[in-house]
């Protein structure tokens, strides 16, 4: 399965991250010629509701449980605000763990994520629902994310705000510690893509085409390999 998650809260006209997340799926859809499924989740259009005290506190119940899977969590609900935070949190969790192949599209905020795709990471990030409770290892180290970045400026190696970029840095390794395999994900990013609005990028344009050619062969690629 691939779950296709988009957090940009521009739509698709307006979204350079939207449109190159398409870009994969089409790839993708051809190559699997429409027998795999396809999941999406647009985080903008429906987002995840901030945690509550409830799953605090149900956390914390599980983590002094030990390794414990998520079919076990319900025995271990105290109250209809715990369930009720369960019942949002279980089907995230669930589809996780179910992908191939996660693909992400962040459009850089503020040097770092878009608050709609942070929920999602603090709500599907529970303790134990991705770790294996028999051998202890991740149940994701197969899986495959590949993370479609748009940045309005110039972020990369080498560049002057190359240090301002705590978007790459952050889900690296925030899916490291989550247990996927390094060699299992990959980065695409497409840079300087406010150039033609910006006055200060003015003259920047050929250089952000060239970034945004790179990024959509890339996906293409990336959609087509296993």
């Amino acid at each position: 399965m691939l779950l296709h998650i988009d957090s940009s809260a521009d739509p698709v006209a307006d979204s350079v991250s939207r449109r190159l997340t398409r870009r994969f799926v089409t790839a993708w859809r051809a190559v699997h010629d429409g027998t795999a499924v396809c999941r999406h989740r647009d985080l903008a259009a429906d987002p995840v509701p901030p945690l509550t005290a409830a799953y605090t506190a149900l956390g914390r119940r599980v983590e002094r449980e030990g390794l414990v899977p998520p079919e076990k969590v319900p025995a271990l609900l105290d109250g209809p605000a715990e369930r009720r935070e369960w019942e949002l949190t279980l089907p995230l969790i669930e589809e996780l763990r179910s992908a191939h192949t996660v693909l992400l599209g962040v459009p850089m905020y503020n040097f770092s994520v878009p608050a709609a795709l942070k929920a999602w990471i603090d709500r599907v990030t529970f303790p134990g629902a991705f770790t294996d409770p028999d051998t202890g290892q991740s149940v994701l180290r197969a899986t495959r994310v590949v993370l479609v970045m748009a940045r309005g400026g110039a972020y990369g190696p080498g560049t002057p705000r190359a240090s301002f970029d705590f978007q790459t840095p952050y889900l690296k390794a925030y899916f490291g510690n989550l247990g996927v395999a390094p060699e299992r994900l990959h980065v695409v990013a497409a840079e300087l893509t406010r150039a033609d609005v910006l006055p200060h990028l003015a003259g920047l344009e050929e250089r952000a085409a060239r970034s945004l050619d790179r990024a959509r062969a890339q996906v293409t690629a990336l959609a087509a390999a296993e």
